[in-house]
């Protein structure tokens, strides 16, 4: 059975605007606690309530067991020194990119999925989310979830 830790960041419950597309569009800062001892972690953040379906909005992997936060504002690199290598989005690109719902499409839910892995991992750069669960999912040994919500008017 799948064990279960703490992910959280420096807001709760709502997206502040400078982390989407209506402000700077930079990666939150993000801390984690109560991983079982592992090799490596993922990160994984969607939006299940896109009108065409789950969108991606970051892909981070590769991250060394012995970090457990991230700084916000990581660069839109494919490899970012000391915290791994980033994958495509569904905007196309590497790195973060914040929410950015249809306006008046009311509130849509981004979790940010972090897995911590029995393997340390070396995928190469620019992988996609689908790509990246398919390797990793048999070295899954838990997973932490932080959920906000995002709506433009």
């Amino acid at each position: 059975m799948e064990r279960r830790f703490v992910v959280k960041t420096s807001f709760e419950e709502r997206f502040p605007v400078k982390y989407t597309c209506d402000g700077e569009n930079i990666s939150p800062e993000l801390s984690w606690s109560g991983a079982p001892k592992c090799k490596s972690f993922a990160l994984v953040v969607e939006d299940p309530d896109a009108p065409s379906g789950t969108f991606i909005h970051w892909v981070l992997y590769n991250i060394p067991a012995t970090v457990n936060s991230l700084p916000p504002k990581l660069a839109k690199r494919e490899t970012l020194e000391g915290y791994g290598s980033q994958g495509v989005n569904d905007f196309g690109e590497t790195g973060y990119d914040g929410p950015c719902p249809p306006r008046g499409h009311g509130d849509h839910r981004y979790y940010f999925r972090l897995y911590a892995l029995s393997e340390q991992t070396s995928f190469a750069p620019r992988l996609t989310a689908k790509q990246l669960k398919e390797k990793i999912a048999p070295l899954i040994l838990a997973t932490a979830e932080f959920m906000a919500k995002y709506a433009r008017k």
